[in-house]
């Protein structure tokens, strides 16, 4: 019964006892006040969990079966050292790989590329060593041909890393993944949402025809270019590594984001 049912047959009970003791003593008693106690304010409604897009999905087929012992973030490195060490089966790990805080290092490089810049300091990999090369066109800087060799070692240990390996490692430490993406200040969101809309971001990285045109405003090159010099950090690699490279690091992305999510890339 509600409130009000239960406030309602007080009611009539007292009048049914009022009536019944005036039959039976012929002098009516004085009815007992009826105090209705007022209903207490709806509680808020809680808030709605926040929808999310890219939801993990089951591991994929390559992925073992033997569960994973839970594992605390800040202990995470030991074990995610060897699971690396497998994703590049006959080959050494790359040299330029950071061991440490791995876990927490990814997810803030990930969610740093669709901003003006990453930090060195939580990049998972040493920065591409070396100066920039530049050549001249017509007496205008241009990014040189020959600078897409800096990246090629890094491009060659992605062509080597087995994408369906990295995605069941990824899916069977998602958790660790998910908590260290809300200590970057994100609560309520999904780091596997976040993850996907970044490689959905480096795919759709525009495409440039001809040598990439630069301007030297200070000691710094930038692109002339004002609509490229305004793209993300992420887009920004992309176009620096140049095109054979980009087009095999999108090869990766596309089947590492094949596995971690059903939805198909936009096109």
């Amino acid at each position: 019964m509600n409130r009000t049912a239960i406030v309602v047959a007080a009611i009539v009970a007292a009048v049914i006892a009022g009536v019944t003791g005036w039959y039976a003593l012929r002098t009516p008693p004085a009815p007992p006040p009826v105090v209705a106690t007022p209903a207490p304010p709806p509680s808020p409604a809680p808030p709605a969990a926040p929808a999310i897009e890219n939801p993990v999905s089951e591991a994929p087929l390559a992925a073992s079966t033997a569960p994973v012992e839970p594992v605390p973030l800040d202990h995470s490195d030991a074990a995610m050292r060897p699971a690396l060490a497998g994703l590049f089966a006959g080959h050494a790990l790359p040299p330029f790989l950071h061991l440490d805080r791995i876990i927490r290092n990814v997810v803030a490089t990930v969610d740093a590329l669709p901003r003006a810049g990453v930090s060195p300091t939580v990049m998972p990999v040493d920065p591409v060593p070396g100066r920039m090369a530049v050549a001249n066109d017509g007496g205008a800087p241009v990014l040189a041909a020959d600078n897409d060799a800096r990246y090629t070692p890094y491009v060659e240990a992605l062509k080597a890393a087995d994408m369906r390996l990295a995605a069941s490692v990824y899916l069977e430490y998602y958790p660790l993944f998910q908590q260290a993406y809300q200590e970057l200040g994100y609560p309520n969101g999904y780091f596997n949402d976040r993850l996907v809309s970044v490689i959905d971001l480096m795919l759709a990285t525009p495409a440039v025809d001809g040598p990439l045109r630069l301007a030297q405003p200070k000691v710094v090159y930038t692109y002339a270019d004002p609509a490229l010099e305004a793209l993300p950090a992420g887009q920004k690699i992309m176009l620096r590594m140049g095109k054979a490279n980009a087009d095999a690091v999108r090869a990766k992305l596309r089947e590492f984001r094949a596995q971690i999510t059903k939805s198909p890339p936009p096109h």
